[in-house]
């Protein structure tokens, strides 16, 4: 089958890249600006097997996304802002409990019920630290249409690989805007299937390399004895207040994502060799932020900018890189900084940083972010 061109929603191309991944299972509850993921998910997965239910809220539905994983199925579900906060306790058992699942969170102006039709991007630390403890997970941030399939079904793939929840973090624009897509030979689909133990003698379900190892998963009623606890845990399973395994497992869990930080960060950069004012976004900030780039590249001035697919794990060292030789560094988001912090952080106070936040439910003009740029040189 050769390739096919689709004109996509943002939300459309985060189904299908789904779907392409093997998704089998979701459960969700309608929330602007996501809704179109159920709706299509509720016509196209009974069509190859798979399972669709609408839950009360979110809180059902991110459980029954954990139940249907545990037996071995590929689950995913969507929401936005409230909805996301709501899931918070059950992404922190998902991570605790080494359970594989995918979470679309279509950004919206907040806090609480905020601008449910305007696009924010305010739940970036949220995202990494909306549940409590240390805990491991991926969040990554399509930029256009294509890439909601694209990162959508490498969330899937991520997932299965590390036992990880991993968020597709997206916005209502990124959502429901149209592009043309060409979309790829479905035989160029390469999904690894979830690594299962040999045999149910002496299984245990955390038992990996304390040095940031994976475990064998073995889905639920095929015959291995599981203990699936939020609790701490040992390698068995069991509940445990020792302190050396208690330490031994959260190290684990966050070494797994932090011993594969280069083959996790992703990112668009244009013009970093010799820029001398970066633009750091994501989203669909970033598409007025490169507009803003070019033309300042045309008019002279040497700028250039980044795009971060992987917001987290944060790519710390990637960013030093490409941002180098650039003195200051302009930063448009969706909220008042929060991405701006953690490139604060990165640049240690070598740098000068511009916060360029917006949280009235509009989106940045080229014009806004190329004025900062002309002010910055």
């Amino acid at each position: 089958m050769a390739e096919v061109v689709k004109l996509l929603q943002g939300n459309e191309a985060c189904t299908l890249g789904a779907i392409a991944a093997g998704l089998e299972f979701y459960a969700g509850y309608p929330i602007t600006p996501s809704t179109e993921i159920a709706e299509m998910c509720s016509e196209e997965l009974p069509k190859i097997g798979g399972r669709f239910i609408q839950m009360e809220d979110e809180i059902g539905s991110i459980a029954a996304c954990i139940g249907a994983s545990l037996a071995g199925k590929k689950a995913m579900t969507a929401t936005s802002g409230p909805g996301f906060s709501l899931m918070q306790e059950s992404i922190g058992y998902a991570s605790l409990c080494e359970i594989p699942v995918v979470i679309i969170d279509m950004q919206r102006v907040g806090p609480s019920t905020g601008m449910p039709t305007s696009p924010a991007q305010g739940d970036l630390m949220q995202a990494r630290w909306g549940t409590h403890g240390d805990h491991p997970i991926v969040v990554l941030a399509p930029g256009n249409v294509k890439e909601c399939f694209e990162l959508t079904f490498r969330a899937f793939k991520i997932a299965e690989e590390l036992r990880v929840p991993v968020i597709v973090l997206a916005d209502e624009v990124i959502g429901h805007m149209r592009e043309k897509v060409v979309m790829p030979d479905p035989k160029s689909y390469k999904m690894p299937k979830r690594a299962m133990p040999k045999t149910p003698k002496g299984y245990k379900p955390y038992e990996a390399d304390p040095d940031g190892g994976v475990p064998l998963m073995a889905p639920f009623g095929t015959g291995y004895r599981w203990h699936c606890t939020g609790l701490t845990h040992d390698e068995a399973g069991a509940p445990t207040s020792n302190p050396d395994v208690a330490d031994r497992l959260v190290r684990r869990l966050a070494r797994k994502i932090d011993k594969r930080m280069d083959e996790l960060a992703d990112y668009f950069a244009e013009n970093t060799e010799d820029c001398e004012v970066a633009v750091v976004s994501f989203g669909s900030s970033a598409m007025a932020a490169l507009s803003a780039v070019r033309r300042a590249r045309q008019e002279g001035l040497k700028a250039g900018m980044v795009r971060l697919k992987t917001m987290w794990p944060f790519p710390d060292a990637k960013l030093r890189e490409l941002t180098k030789s650039a003195h200051t560094i302009i930063v448009p988001e969706m909220n008042l900084g929060q991405l701006a912090l953690e490139v604060e952080r990165v640049v240690d106070c070598k740098r000068k940083v511009v916060k360029l936040g917006k949280v009235n439910g509009e989106l940045f003009h080229p014009d806004e972010i190329f004025a900062a740029l002309k002010e910055a040189f």
